[in-house]
């Protein structure tokens, strides 16, 4: 094995970790027990015992951070998956751009289908099969979706995935819904629209702005101005910012989480160069290694602290005692010895910066909110998923800790599955084994609901760890 496959292995694992993070979060979050755990473990502005969504609830809980991680982990992958293809010999930015395009209509279909494949959204009594159909979703969306291995390919590739999008076609259509109607492109995972526009729109300024980061920023600067502007009733810029030539797939207020993306291909820029250059990494020693658990050690409290303080609206407070720890912090950067110590140097400054624009911005707008999403949660939010990341690139490319990580980078590399993997094959699997029952009869304090919620998220992430381990991986 040469030294770049080495390099890109580290590399994907580093991010797919923190990915495989986002998901598996996210799947937990979604699992926990309903109505009886902590504010603390909902979103902040969703709190028990009612879970009624309340926009003037200022806050911040892990469970608002799983989305933040996951888009900066996309915007991060941009610049080195973009890469791979310019030096494979797409240079020509028209079929870059038509690359883009076309993966972004891929996830927006998916985005579609997979709403309409959802159980919850399947109407009740006019589907009593809705939990067959959920699964027979999942089976279809795989073979919609699924890169086979070459060790696969007596199976046609080409006419199987043509099959399932015809065959995803005719099942939806005979399906109702619990509006009353069939299928819709409005009916969409909102989640996923996101995820579709800011790819799309992040890749194409990542490729026009690679060797120009000021030009990037300006970019982002222009985007402020707009959505700060478009708050001015009957004004141009309120009128641009509410038009959409397709509302089902265009907003332009999911633009607005170009504001975690973007940074996250200045983290994808880093690494590239950092993949680019010689290695010469071996001259850890204990006092190295002392310094990175510290340094791990400070960026958790760190997080911990913002969590904690934010949430009970310790505002001021919070914010000094973040920036001491900040302080503390970058002492243990200062000089440092090899291109992995500067990867990880340059990685914390621009999440220090990130994180003093969101407490800064954290009085405005009523304090930092998830709904609707104010600036202080982009910026904030992005500041962590930077500390996060260098959490993940000391843990596996300085400790090596790439097997007891394992979960977390096999679903970070198939985060498709993960993100379908409860509601369409094993909660309806539980529901058919009686499972689901027995757990739920069974669940009664908090512990209980979050160990239920771990239980499902660990059922899920050995799944996706299961396809990922035969390369069957779900791709757009």
């Amino acid at each position: 094995m040469n030294s770049n496959s080495i390099s890109e292995q580290k590399r994907a694992y580093s991010l797919d970790a923190l990915r495989g993070f986002a998901v598996l979060t996210m799947v937990l979050s979604g699992t926990i027990s309903y109505r009886i755990l902590p504010a603390w473990m909902y979103h902040a502005q969703e709190p028990p015992p009612t879970h009624t969504y309340n926009p003037n609830l200022s806050g911040l809980t892990w469970v608002d951070l799983v989305f933040p991680l996951f888009l900066f982990a996309m915007g991060a992958s941009i610049p080195l998956a973009l890469s791979r293809r310019i030096k494979s010999g797409i240079a020509n930015k028209f079929k870059l751009i038509l690359y883009i395009l076309k993966r972004g209509f891929f996830l927006g279909a998916f985005a579609i289908f997979l709403e309409h494949f959802r159980p919850t959204k399947i109407a009740d009594n006019s589907v009593p099969n809705k939990w067959l159909i959920a699964l027979i979703g999942f089976v279809i969306l795989f073979f919609m979706f699924v890169r086979l291995p070459s060790n696969w390919r007596r199976i046609p590739q080409p006419a199987t995935t043509i099959g399932a999008w015809i065959l995803a076609v005719i099942v939806i259509s005979g399906i109702n819904y619990t509006n009353g109607t069939g299928f819709s492109l409005a009916r969409s995972d909102i989640i996923l629209i996101v995820l579709t526009n800011t790819a799309v729109f992040g890749s194409i300024i990542w490729l026009f702005t690679r060797f120009n980061l000021k030009l990037r920023s300006g970019i982002l600067g222009l985007l402020f101005a707009l959505r700060l502007s478009s708050t001015v009733a009957k004004s141009w810029t309120a009128a641009l910012w509410s038009f959409s030539p397709a509302p089902w797939i265009f907003k332009f207020h999911y633009l607005s989480y170009l504001f975690i993306v973007i940074p996250g291909t200045i983290a994808g820029d880093l690494i590239l160069d950092w993949l680019e250059k010689p290695k010469l990494d071996n001259d850890w020693n204990r006092k190295s290694n002392y310094k990175l658990v510290a340094i791990i050690f400070l960026l958790l409290t760190n997080i911990l602290v913002l969590l904690i303080g934010l949430q009970a609206r310790w505002v001021w407070q919070t914010t000094l005692v973040s920036a001491v720890i900040c302080c503390l912090t970058g002492f243990l950067f200062i000089k440092p010895k090899n291109e992995t110590e500067i990867l990880i140097q340059k990685l914390y400054y621009w999440g220090v910066y990130w994180l003093v624009l969101g407490l800064l911005f954290e009085p405005y707008q009523g304090g930092i909110k998830k709904d609707s999403a104010t600036y202080s949660y982009f910026f904030l939010t992005t500041g962590i998923a930077f500390f996060t990341l260098i959490i993940f690139t000391i843990l596996i490319d300085v400790f090596q800790l790439q097997k007891p990580l394992h979960l977390l980078i096999d679903n970070g590399q198939n985060p498709m599955i993960g993100y379908v993997g409860f509601a369409n094959l094993v909660w309806p699997v539980f529901i058919a084994l009686g499972i689901e029952k027995f757990v739920t009869a069974n669940v009664q304090t908090p512990l209980h609901g979050f160990l239920k919620g771990v239980f499902y998220t660990l059922t899920v992430g050995y799944i996706v760890c299961l396809f990922t381990r035969f390369k069957l991986f779900w791709r757009t």
